[in-house]
């Protein structure tokens, strides 16, 4: 069976006041008669007060800032890993992907995808150009114009023997999460310009049926 997009699911400061604080030990009862400016206390001075001069040049107002979307944290017990292979056994009639662990014990995870979808992976991980664009190639093309970075790919479930995967991406506003099958997934973070982390949840090696992504509910 070929892997299918799941229905869910895979950061002024103030001026202090001029007068003292209450409470701080400062007296703040008036000055005396005796040493205040004659204008204030002769009634027939007529001399007028000077205005105050401006203090500056007016403060330019400021422009507002996007706001930037939270980064909602990464549940789950992920581990490193790579695209080893794409091929097709025979008598077999769907192409199989192999993701390898980075690390030891370095086990295997390999699943089914559809034949032209294992095309386009396998031109991503051969580095094989197109003489026109294909889909993720136009994709990436996109992302890269509005400056959106790949942080990661994530593989955070599993019905039957259909994989769900996670988009993790980063712009200007902020970073979102998006659904997605594996082997698009896979195939755009391959495509990047620099590498991009795979990341495969613990329990898809450690445990066998259906796993449930996390945030999502206990898996079966």
């Amino acid at each position: 069976m070929s892997d299918a997009t799941p229905t869910g699911v895979d950061l002024p400061p103030t001026a202090d006041g001029g007068g003292p604080a209450p409470g701080d030990g400062r007296e703040t009862t008036a000055p005396d008669r005796a040493t205040a400016p004659a204008s204030a206390t002769d009634p027939e001075s007529t001399e007028p007060a000077e205005p105050a001069e401006p203090s500056g040049n007016p403060v330019a107002p400021v422009a507002p800032v996007a706001p930037v979307a939270p980064v909602a944290p990464v549940s789950g017990d992920y581990r490193m890993a790579l695209v080893s292979s794409v091929t097709v056994d025979l008598p077999s009639q769907h192409p199989t992907v192999v993701l390898r662990e980075s690390e030891s014990p370095r086990r295997q995870l390999s699943f089914s995808i559809a034949f032209p979808d294992a095309v386009v992976l396998s031109h991503a991980l051969r580095r094989i150009q197109t003489p026109r664009p294909l889909t993720h190639e136009l994709m990436t093309g996109i992302l890269q114009s509005f400056d959106i970075d790949v942080v990661a790919v994530r593989l955070v479930g599993r019905a039957g023997a259909v994989y769900f995967a996670e988009l993790d991406l980063r712009g200007r506003t902020g970073r979102s999460v998006h659904s997605c099958r594996p082997s698009d997934a896979l195939t755009i973070a391959l495509q990047q310009p620099v590498p991009v982390p795979i990341l495969i949840d613990r329990r898809l090696f450690e445990q066998v049926g259906d796993i449930t992504p996390p945030g999502s509910g206990p898996s079966s």
